[in-house]
């Protein structure tokens, strides 16, 4: 393994999110490698850190002054062994190949841990659609689908929204993607609107999915969400989501966060101000910590790892936990870390809070709710149906709670009881490469 990690950081260069996500996996397959040596012969730990294929195009539109723009797209088709491809597109400015990269490989874990016959893959662009009006990001999405379409596919490739693309995005891509194409395909993108073939539940999945892994990983401790209180990070749909649930369970939200800073509510989160702040004004945590009234305070830059709480939920962007904030949050009491993000925190952090015995339920499966409703949403447009919000919600709790089993059970089964990071990868590494070696060399 170390001979291969050597060999992947001298091959693809200036990558450091792609080196981080596959050290992080082959640091915890030693024992199912040990295990089940067919799977060294058959070389599979290189066949599932070579992405299938790696697309990476121009995409040229124009603002509304006229001027012309050239951002950059991507789409990282990752191991189709499962199914089809299936993974979100981001639009932000630090989206590259590295981050796609990363994205697309922890994809194709968290969509195996799912139970659902999906592939994993990522996308998106460099463009920023923050400040750019509608028409702006209409032409920038029709351009950036007139070059993906040709790769997509309802048993082909699945992307849904990420970071930057919310249902605008979603919808402008379906259309482009309808324009082309001549064919009304739902199943070809997920998270679209609920009167033209979307799910209802797609947009509360993320956060709510964690939260319920993170109450799982309490009630295996002898503990539960009512009454902790509950740092989020993040205000976007994942943190927003996760807010609702862990305050539906009981427990006492104290904080969001954005670029700006973070605010403390000591009353809990107003769950109604936030969505009209960030969702229907698209402003900033500052403007909820002002109509808030006095229980709020808006905290300029700093850390929201800083305030003391039993469980954590990163949910903004990798790497935003690192090991000065891992301590904090460990000399603070914290409990569980759960993470809604992908990869928010840093592999040191992992491993304080692994020493110091808090539970910490890693991205690819702590945040898998989102791909799990997504696959939901295919069956549903296969189908022609449209399920209810409980029978959705239901679903995921189901995915959610035997998820949580499988990675807390293979833990155990291969020496490291409690140990979900482990646990996950190689639930997830089994799953997948008893795929590959049942498809033969391809």
């Amino acid at each position: 393994m170390e001979r291969l990690y050597a060999h992947l950081q001298a091959r693809d260069p200036g990558e450091p999110e792609f080196h981080q996500a596959v050290g992080e996996v082959l640091e915890t397959l030693g024992p199912v490698l040990a295990a089940r040596p067919e799977l060294i012969d058959a070389a599979m730990l290189e066949r599932l850190t070579e992405p299938d294929r790696q697309l990476m195009f121009r995409v040229p539109w124009q603002d509304d002054s006229g001027r012309v723009r050239v951002n950059r797209g991507f789409r990282v088709e990752f191991n189709g062994a499962l199914g089809p491809y299936k993974g979100g597109l981001r639009f932000h400015p630090s989206v590259s190949l590295s981050v796609v990269k990363f994205l697309g490989f922890e994809q194709v874990f968290k969509n195996a841990l799912t139970g659902l016959n999906l592939g994993g893959g990522k996308g998106g662009s460099d463009f920023d659609p923050h400040g750019r009006s509608d028409a702006e990001v209409m032409r920038f999405a029709q351009s950036f689908m007139t070059e993906l379409y040709r790769h997509l596919g309802e048993h082909t490739d699945v992307p849904a929204g990420d970071i930057g693309v919310g249902g605008r995005e979603l919808g402008y891509l379906f259309g482009q993607y309808r324009r082309i194409t001549g064919r009304w395909e739902a199943g070809v993108l997920t998270g679209k609107g609920l009167g033209w073939g979307g799910s209802p539940g797609r947009v509360e999945a993320t956060g709510y999915g964690n939260v319920l892994f993170a109450r799982e990983m309490l009630l295996r401790r002898g503990e539960d969400l009512e009454g902790l209180q509950v740092v989020v990070s993040g205000s976007g749909n994942v943190a927003i989501h996760s807010v609702e649930k862990a305050q539906a369970f009981g427990a006492n939200v104290l904080t969001v966060s954005d670029s700006s800073g973070y605010v403390v509510d000591d009353k809990g989160i107003d769950l109604a101000l936030l969505k009209q702040v960030k969702e229907v004004e698209r402003g900033r945590v500052s403007d909820y910590a002002e109509r808030r009234g006095s229980s709020a305070r808006f905290v300029p830059g700093g850390s929201v790892w800083d305030v003391p709480a039993d469980l954590a939920l990163p949910s903004a962007t990798q790497n935003e936990l690192d090991a000065g904030a891992a301590h904090v949050l460990i000399r603070n009491g914290v409990r569980a870390v759960s993470e809604g993000a992908n990869m928010p925190v840093t592999p040191d952090a992992v491993r304080l809070f692994q020493e110091a015995g808090v539970s910490f339920g890693p991205g690819k499966a702590a945040n898998a709710g989102g791909v799990a409703v997504s696959g939901l949403e295919m069956r549903q447009n296969a189908g022609r149906e449209l399920w209810t919000f409980e029978r959705v919600e239901q679903e995921l709790t189901r995915i959610m709670t035997e998820l949580h089993a499988n990675v807390a059970e293979t833990a155990d089964r291969y020496g490291a009881p409690g140990d979900y990071v482990t646990g996950a990868n190689i639930a997830g590494f089994e799953r997948v490469a008893d795929a590959v070696l049942a498809q033969g060399l391809v």
